[in-house]
């Protein structure tokens, strides 16, 4: 009688304790279903297709058959006399339009969450540039820098400047086509830098404003400093649609006059016009590989001294 009223006891205190947990039979694998699609999307339109470039990079192929020669197809493409001149374009362009759609995007974004009139829809305004297609904001504005009939030199005359040839004079044509990009894509950092500023807790700004800190001074030691991932966003997001560039640029100049527009891509799309497939597969292998050396880098730069402020 005394063992048994002893072990009841501890029994049901085993049961009821909730340290130790019920071991489960075994673990079901349903959950890992959800990753399925995710990953044979991703297999399917990335990894096979990179796969496939960096192995046709090394061929001389159509659409019917292939030839192995190794290395042949990037030492041409070094080779290229437009290849050195567009790959110094490509570092101008997308350091140039990153820099400006940090800048205006800064300021734009400082100006549209300030108590303003009509700010809504004055964002709206900034942002719908970013919805239209590049090919068809590349005509129009063809037609609009047009030297000779173009409204914007039209409207420099009637204030007494005249305008430059912007798409086919060679000073000019690279960084025409980088404004109308900026023009294009601002509305989005805007957008970036919008969701970042309204983060930061306004009573920063109200302390600022008790302490007497003018709008710059609440600017340069409260905005900027915790806008700082809006910031890292908006360099990467840039800095790898400028170096990517091509439709916008393909559109305006087709890397004209000559080769003082061209970037990486429009060489790339020549080789291939011209029927060299594996020329033009190592070309894109070696953008990607440019950009992967700089972003990945950069962003890794941007995030640890995101980490230490």
């Amino acid at each position: 009688m005394t063992t048994n009223t002893t072990t009841a006891p501890t029994q049901a205190a085993r049961r009821m304790d909730p340290a130790k947990p019920k071991r489960r039979s075994g673990r079901s694998s349903y959950p890992y279903w959800f990753y399925l699609p995710a990953a044979l999307i991703y297999t399917v339109l990335f990894l096979v297709p990179t796969f496939a470039s960096f192995f046709f990079s090394f061929t001389r192929w159509n659409l019917t058959d292939f030839t192995w020669i190794g290395m042949d197809n990037f030492v041409q493409f070094f080779s290229e006399e437009a290849l050195l001149k567009g790959l110094t374009n490509t570092f101008i362009y997308g350091v140039v339009t990153s820099a400006l759609k940090v800048v205006i995007g800064m300021l734009l974004a400082v100006l549209l969450t300030s108590q303003i009139i009509a700010r809504g829809y004055l964002r709206s305004i900034i942002f719908f540039p970013v919805l239209l297609s590049s090919i068809g904001v590349g005509i129009v504005f063809t037609v609009l820098m047009d030297p000779s009939t173009g409204l914007i030199n039209k409207a420099l005359a009637v204030v007494g400047i005249d305008g430059p040839a912007w798409l086919t004079d060679p000073a000019w044509a690279l960084m025409s086509v980088a404004f109308v990009d900026v023009w294009k894509g601002v509305g989005l950092a805007t957008v970036i830098y919008i969701a970042g500023i309204v983060s930061i807790p306004s009573e920063y700004f109200e302390a600022a404003k008790m302490d007497g800190a003018s709008p710059v001074k609440s600017f340069f030691n409260i905005t900027l400093p915790l806008a700082r991932p809006a910031t890292a966003t908006v360099i990467i997001l840039s800095l790898i649609g400028g170096l990517r560039s091509f439709d916008l640029i393909w559109a305006m100049t087709k890397g004209g006059p000559g080769f003082t527009s061209d970037v990486i891509a429009s060489v790339i799309f020549k080789q291939y016009q011209a029927g060299f497939y594996g020329l033009s597969t190592a070309g894109n292998v070696v953008l990607f590989l440019i950009v992967t050396a700089v972003i990945v880098p950069l962003s890794m730069f941007l995030n640890r001294k995101e980490v230490e402020a």
